[in-house]
């Protein structure tokens, strides 16, 4: 291991990837601490959010900064994959979530994630980038959880209903993601059985 190797896992958009796994925990033992359930899902909430928040501010900062690495690309799906898992973990525990929904959404992040291995070991990366349909999945998902978490009232409205509704339309563009992924990477797994 060279010296330079170190310094680039500790920059600054790994520094805040790093924080987005820390922040796993965090969010699962705040349902565990002896205060009242209306603060617990406000800290919940806030984590989430900030967690969330340094998922856009890393890949900005590691652009703007000119450090993005081969380790920052690795973590980076990583723990975001973690947060949201957690997350739906919680929320199916706290009877918010149906079970069905976060198997669906888990499942389909497992399947995303070993096609995206596979497709890179054949070198065919790019028919798998994240598509407009994904960036949907995600920004539907990432605005559902939090207003499941929080679960109360929010500019006048209880949060539990958009949340609830915003993560169905999640799931259905997540099964719809998949197959359209899983599509686009049918002929190179197709050719690559052939080459077998």
């Amino acid at each position: 291991m060279t010296s330079a190797a170190v310094p680039t896992r500790l920059n600054i958009p790994n520094l805040l990837t790093w924080a987005r796994v820390i922040a796993i925990p965090m969010l699962v033992v705040v349902f565990y601490l002896p205060i009242e359930p209306t603060t617990r899902n406000l800290v919940a909430t806030i984590v989430f959010v900030l967690a969330g928040i340094t998922d856009w501010l890393d890949g900005w900062l590691a652009r703007r900064l000119g450090q993005m690495t081969p380790f920052g690309a690795f973590l980076d799906p990583v723990a975001d994959k973690l947060l949201v898992c957690a997350a739906l973990v919680v929320l199916v525990s706290l009877a918010r979530v149906e079970s069905v929904i976060a198997m669906v959404i888990i499942g389909r992040e497992i399947t995303i994630s070993a096609l995206r291995e596979w497709m890179a070991l054949m070198g065919q990366s790019s028919s798998v980038a994240v598509q407009g349909i994904g960036k949907l999945k995600t920004a539907a998902q990432m605005t559902a959880i939090p207003l499941l978490l929080y679960d109360g009232r929010l500019l006048g409205f209880e949060s539990r209903m958009p949340g609830q509704v915003l993560i169905v339309v999640a799931t259905v563009l997540t099964v719809w993601s998949m197959f359209y992924y899983l599509r686009k990477a049918w002929p190179h797994l197709r050719n690559s059985e052939r080459s077998l």
